[in-house]
């Protein structure tokens, strides 16, 4: 029996490969995900539903393709393989800039700085931008669809490890810097940042805190996960006006169970965290032990640090 993987060429699979599909072996060496497994995806959870020749055999639309790396994002963000369909499926598309636009092209020349690993190109380019566009703007149109493009890409790619460590660690170095000249110029309780994710290349909370900073809210960063025992000291001796914790990532049951105990400000859960857990926050905040706030990203984080009137200098 002829297998899936060389496929006679046949008419209909001439034509469709013609047209832009793609057999299911280059689907797997574009994601890094076996023929065996996108199957299974197909099969047993709907993931996928490609296009069928004349014989039987699967052929993959380039927008399935980019399904197959947005599932393996859930998937590494700690979701299980039976939930990622619906968090696909409810996930509004991304706002990327049309690739004519001039954030496009700003996007594509950032893009290729964190592959070239070229710091000096990378910092030539944001401070560039800094100088022309607002904070929140320059956040909304070029790090999030620079951040989202960049974890599509280390899907299964060779040398993501090397493009990760160099994009996080040059975020961190930047946006670092501003935050300490920014909390110089500032006075107040400040709010307190916390990576809550245990994936130890997080740079989201790095986003929530360079926004909060910019529109005149003193920071506090801790990039690493916190005990959930210890968020009660930590507010015992930071005083802060509130607490944000960020991550991208699934969080054990114990710690949203406990997430909102002992919290003497408003408690604010930002990420992808949020989408992943969204019954069980939304039980915990029915509960009404303490002000639990949600965000699903930097943006959503800023707009309610605003609505609650945590920004701005905030309480003293």
């Amino acid at each position: 029996m002829q297998s899936e993987e060389h496929e006679p060429a046949t008419a209909d699979y001439r034509q469709a490969l013609a047209e832009g599909w793609l057999p299911i072996r280059e689907v797997a060496k574009l994601t890094g995900v076996n023929p065996v497994t996108l199957r299974a995806w197909e099969r047993r959870y709907g993931l996928l539903v490609p296009r069928r020749t004349a014989k039987g055999h699967r052929l993959y639309s380039s927008e399935q393709v980019e399904r197959v790396r947005q599932a393996l994002t859930w998937l590494e963000r700690g979701v299980a393989v039976s939930k990622v369909r619906a968090l696909l499926d409810d996930a509004a598309p991304a706002a990327l800039p049309e690739d004519n636009s001039p954030w496009g092209e700003l996007l594509r020349h950032c893009l290729e700085a964190v592959i070239q690993v070229d710091e000096r190109r990378l910092d030539e380019l944001f401070n560039s931008a800094l100088a022309i566009y607002p904070v929140q703007t320059l956040c909304e149109r070029l790090m999030l669809p620079l951040q989202q493009q960049l974890a599509q890409r280390w899907q299964g790619q060779f040398g993501s490890t090397l493009e990760n460590l160099f994009y996080h660690s040059w975020l961190r170095s930047k946006l670092g810097s501003r935050l300490y000249h920014y909390n110089r110029q500032q006075h107040g309780a400040p709010l307190l940042l916390i990576n809550q994710s245990a994936h130890p290349l997080e740079t989201g909370h790095w986003l929530c805190a360079w926004l909060a900073s910019s529109a005149g809210c003193p920071v506090r960063v801790l990039d690493g996960p916190l005990p959930i025992g210890e968020l009660t000291l930590a507010e015992e001796r930071l005083l802060p006006r509130a607490l944000l914790l960020y991550s991208d990532q699934s969080l054990p049951p114990a710690q949203l169970n406990r997430l909102l105990a002992d919290k003497r400000c408003p408690v604010i859960l930002a990420g992808a965290a949020v989408t992943i857990h969204f019954n069980e926050l939304a039980d915990l905040r029915s509960n009404g032990q303490a002000e639990l706030h949600l965000a699903e990203d930097p943006l959503q984080a800023r707009s309610l640090l605003q609505d609650l009137g945590l920004l701005h200098g905030g309480p003293a």
